[in-house]
């Protein structure tokens, strides 16, 4: 056979059936490969679920109510004030003339503590001296007249007319003695307002003047010469809240720091009280007086006062914390045996500041959440921390 009559070269033949093997085994890894993806999906979705279901339940700690006992501290502001204080104004006007002691000089009752010159108040009494020397001179006159006129009457030499007239023309000029008098006196009492002296024993704690100073008395704006307090007895005034005032009674003592005195403190009594709880706080004033011969204590002192009270045994607090304010009122979030939320509406008795005394609502054996988050609600499922 000749070159030029062969058939044509179509290359190797083509082996379908490795073909068709190799496809199926493509077909299967791609199913694998969906089947897988799905599979992991499906986990994925199971375990978010899983996740999100217990990311619902809050984990909560909770707290056991604390059964009262026993005293408790109430401490609380304190207004110091001197036994007797006393502002000292002048009653006179003029010009101080000189003054004899200055703050906290210790002195007596009755001591001078400054001189008022007082020109117009002099002039004044020397004038109502003369006007009283010339009623004395009229009345004088009066009654020399008078007695005059009654002899002639028993005489019938005058009538009883005029004998009348002159008894009352003496009657006259001796009223007008006296008011002269009255007005000498006045004057007088006046002149002795020209010293300033000392009401009581005590300390001289403000001097609000100087020689040569104008003074006006009866000036509303006028801050006294001095400022006289004994403070060898201090009265310590101290607001009570309503909640405490059946606990709080006369006799009791309480002590008393200021900041002068760290770490130390003083013993006063209390006194007295107003009897009448204030509309504007809500609050009963409190009188207490301590000793201060020793003068450690200053009046205007910032004082904490602490009274010991009596609790009402049997009852419980809490920490504020696990107060819960809702619309429904005061509430705190217990639990059941089956670790879902029980609100409890509470009152309270007394508030500490950091922890109440709860009046009602509350048993010694409740589980309470303690800092509740707020969305908790009635009914709702927790979960206790470790230790609760």
């Amino acid at each position: 056979m000749s070159v030029e009559n062969a058939p044509p070269d179509h290359g190797p033949a083509v082996d379908h059936s490795r073909l068709r093997r190799v496809g199926l085994i493509a077909l299967v890894i791609a199913v694998l490969v969906v089947a897988f993806g799905l599979i992991s999906r499906g986990l994925a979705s199971q375990q978010l679920k899983a996740t999100t279901l217990a990311d619902s339940v809050p984990t909560v700690s909770v707290i056991r109510p604390t059964v009262n006992g026993g005293d408790q501290a109430l401490t609380l502001p304190g207004d110091v004030q001197a036994n007797d204080d006393a502002v000292i104004h002048a009653r006179v006007s003029g010009y101080l003339k000189k003054w004899y002691v200055d703050i906290g000089a210790q002195v007596k009752a009755g001591q001078v503590l400054a001189d008022i010159d007082t020109p117009e108040l002099d002039q004044q009494l020397a004038q109502a001296r003369a006007n009283l020397a010339t009623a004395q001179a009229n009345q004088n006159l009066a009654q020399i007249t008078s007695s005059r006129w009654a002899g002639l009457l028993a005489k019938d030499a005058v009538s009883k007319q005029e004998a009348d007239e002159k008894t009352g023309d003496l009657a006259a000029k001796s009223a007008l003695t006296q008011a002269a008098r009255a007005d000498v006196d006045r004057l007088t009492a006046l002149e002795a307002f020209k010293r300033i002296v000392a009401p009581f024993d005590g300390v001289v704690t403000a001097r609000n003047t100087d020689i040569g100073a104008l003074i006006a008395a009866g000036n509303p704006a006028d801050p006294g010469l001095f400022t006289v307090a004994d403070e060898r007895r201090l009265r310590i005034y101290v607001h009570a809240p309503q909640a405490y005032i059946a606990q709080i009674k006369p006799g009791e003592t309480a002590a008393i720091s200021v900041p002068e005195h760290p770490g130390q403190t003083f013993q006063a009594t209390l006194t007295s009280t107003s009897d009448a709880v204030s509309s504007q706080s809500g609050t009963l004033t409190v009188e207490l007086q301590i000793d201060n011969a020793q003068g450690q204590l200053k009046p205007g002192d910032y004082a904490q006062v602490t009274f010991n009270l009596p609790r009402a045994v049997g009852g419980v607090s809490l920490p504020a914390s696990a107060l819960m304010f809702r619309k429904s009122g005061l509430s705190v979030a217990t639990l059941g045996s089956d670790n879902r939320v029980v609100m409890k509406p509470v009152a309270i008795a007394v508030d500490h500041g950091q922890s109440v005394d709860i009046a009602t609502g509350l048993q010694p054996n409740d589980r309470v959440v303690d800092n509740p988050p707020d969305s908790l609600a009635n009914n709702d499922r927790v979960r206790v921390a470790s230790g609760g």
